[in-house]
C-alpha cells in the first residue's frame, strides 16, 4: 500500500496557474474583442451620430408662424 507523492512547491503553482487561466477566460470574455469588431462597432456608431445629426432640428426650425406670442397686449 503506497501512497502517490506530491511535490507540494509543485502542486501549489499548478494551482495558481489554473486558477489564473480561469480569470484569464473570464477577462477574455468580459473584455476581450477583436480590432474589426472595435472598428465596426465604430463606424456604426459613427453611422449612428451622422444620422441623428442629420435628424436633429435647428434652433429656426423650432418656431412656428401659427404659435400665440408671449407678450401680453
Amino acid at each position: 500500500m503506497s501512497a502517490e507523492i506530491v511535490n507540494l512547491r509543485q502542486a501549489r503553482k499548478r494551482k495558481v496557474r489554473s486558477e489564473r487561466e480561469v480569470q484569464a477566460q473570464d477577462n477574455r470574455l468580459k473584455f476581450g474583442r477583436t480590432k474589426a469588431e472595435k472598428q465596426a462597432a465604430k463606424h456604426e456608431r459613427a453611422v449612428l451620430e451622422k444620422t441623428l445629426d442629420g435628424h436633429r432640428l435647428s434652433a429656426s426650425d423650432n418656431e412656428t408662424p401659427d404659435a400665440p406670442t408671449s407678450s401680453a397686449e
